[in-house]
């Protein structure tokens, strides 16, 4: 079946549709709320960004997501799913329009960033919850459907609310004015999705009453004594160790090279804002098409090759690319670049994800996954750390490019290292 009339059949839920039309307008919402965090920090002519300032940006868009994540759970499962959905988008709301004031006033950056981070805190909260409540609104036979739909839907209309936030950049200028203002819809177009969810019966999304349930106290600390036993359990399984080194190691240098490309087209290709926003985004869309490919050429290798072979080959590829392409600093370069590194980028982590999945023990997979994203996100922000303190004001340096690919080739050879001596499997096949 296509999409259209996968869709078309969940669709027929009158509950389903109160649902998915809530995470449509929230993540519509939260497009253009990271476009203008984005364009506050990197590309306001206000400001003169710096490598360490591209660092803190990504740690206020990325680490909310690692450091509550496994927490949120507690809560989610203790609280009205229903009610979180009505009440997190007006708290964010206010949120976002107390934060829009602050930007029109000049606040330090200090207290921006704080504002987002609250903003962001709010969020995982709310996609927490829209994804406990979907088992709620969907029969059984069609969850894995509704699986595949629903984030896809979500992530396509996140890319929406960013086009529609460039559109209204234009509109509204490039300074806090515009900023304060994309801030502001943000804010408001999210408090539509309260409104969505208060169609909903209250007690529709669970969770059902549990008189046996611990204490929030006491399940804070289970998840706490969950990472050290699901970090424990990743010891003993040195496959899965090993990929998960792998994509921590991609993601690292991910990050590195995202905080060079922001450096390099706001103040070298050229000084002027919108034209670097415009490069950005080009640069971001052929990593987002080699997303796309490497879910087309992943299954496709790995039937040829063992996972324990790709992995590697992968990141070494990576790094002889980056240097092979950026080393003369051209833009088209990292466009090529941004293109194949997030083909191998996203084969990596589809191979961690199988790995995972078929090494560790059932009962330690939630723990697994929990230790998997923040790896996935500490690592990025790290990443943007390191490259702050070894990228000039004009973001141009070879000595960092040198590093991220010498340090791609020392990461496939870490990955083979990690390895069982005896990796000989036959060759696993990856779903698409």
């Amino acid at each position: 079946m296509s999409f259209v009339s996968d869709l078309r059949v969940l669709l027929e839920g009158r509950d389903f549709r109160r649902l998915f039309g809530t995470r449509l307008v929230s993540q519509f919402s939260d497009g253009i709320f990271q476009f203008a965090v984005a364009g506050y920090a990197f590309f306001t002519p206000e400001k003169q960004a710096t490598a360490a300032e591209v660092a803190v940006a990504m740690a206020v868009l990325l680490l909310p997501y690692s450091v509550f994540g496994p927490f949120v759970g507690v809560l989610i499962d203790r609280w009205s799913r229903r009610q979180i959905l009505v009440v997190a988008p007006l708290v964010r709301g206010t949120l976002l329009l107390v934060t829009a004031g602050l930007v029109a006033l000049d606040v330090p950056d200090a207290v921006f960033y704080g504002a987002a981070l609250a903003v962001l805190a709010v969020n995982r909260f709310f996609l927490s919850a829209l994804g406990a409540s979907l088992p709620h609104v969907v029969p059984r036979d069609r969850l894995v459907l509704a699986n595949a739909i629903t984030p896809t839907s979500g992530t396509v209309l996140t890319a929406v609310g960013m086009g529609a936030a460039f559109v209204l950049r234009l509109v509204f200028g490039s300074g806090h004015g515009g900023t304060a203002t994309l801030l502001a819809i943000s804010g408001l177009s999210f408090g539509l999705s309260a409104i969505i969810a208060t169609t909903m019966e209250r007690s529709l999304l669970g969770p059902p009453y549990d008189p046996d349930r611990p204490p929030a106290g006491e399940a804070v600390r289970i998840v706490l004594r969950g990472l050290v036993e699901g970090a424990a359990h990743l010891g003993g399984r040195r496959r899965a160790a090993a990929a998960l080194s792998g994509m921590a190691t991609h993601r690292l240098l991910f990050g590195m090279s995202l905080a060079m490309v922001v450096m390099l087209y706001r103040y070298y290709f050229t000084t002027d804002v919108d034209a670097a926003l415009k490069g950005i985004t080009l640069v971001g869309a052929a990593t987002g098409v080699g997303i796309f490919l490497a879910v087309l050429i992943t299954p496709w290798a790995t039937e040829r090759f063992r996972i324990e072979t790709w992995i590697p080959v992968m990141l070494a590829v990576s790094g002889v690319l980056e240097i092979l392409l950026c080393a003369t600093f051209r833009e088209w370069g990292f466009v090529v670049a941004g293109l194949l590194l997030g083909v191998a980028g996203q084969s990596v982590k589809i191979c961690a994800d199988t790995v995972v999945q078929r090494e560790v023990d059932d009962h330690f997979l939630g723990r697994t996954f929990s230790i998997y994203d923040m790896l996935f996100n500490a690592s990025t922000v790290l990443g943007a750390a390191l490259a702050a303190t070894m990228l000039p004001p004009d973001g141009r340096s070879f000595l960092a490019l040198s590093v991220i690919s010498t340090a791609y080739l020392l990461g496939a050879l870490a990955y083979r290292l990690i390895l069982p001596s005896a990796a000989t499997r036959a060759p696993a096949v990856v779903a698409d």
